[in-house]
């Protein structure tokens, strides 16, 4: 679980972040699981915009991925979601 502190410090992190994942109207498939574990392990600290054709709302569809890949939700701004999740060998060192 993440303190206020460290969710404020990731998501100035986040600020200038593009979205690497986008999530459309097939909503959350496995495949889209597997692609956010990837980057995830890859980044650390990822943005994923829902789009208008998905049938979920963006606070919701943001909280089953978190869950399903085992990593903490930053923030949801509109369509927008920041998701965190600590590698292995830590590129992001938390306050």
């Amino acid at each position: 679980m993440l303190t206020g502190k460290q969710k404020r410090y990731l998501r100035s992190l986040a600020v200038n972040m593009v979205p690497i994942l986008q999530v459309g109207k097939s909503g959350i498939s496995e495949n889209l699981v597997r692609q956010l574990d990837e980057a995830l392990a890859a980044r650390e600290l990822i943005k994923v915009r829902v789009l208008p054709q998905c049938s979920g709302e963006a606070k919701d569809v943001a909280a089953v991925l978190s869950e399903q890949t085992g990593s903490e939700l930053v923030q949801v701004i509109g369509r927008n979601a920041v998701i965190y999740r600590q590698g292995e060998d830590p590129e992001i060192t938390l306050p």
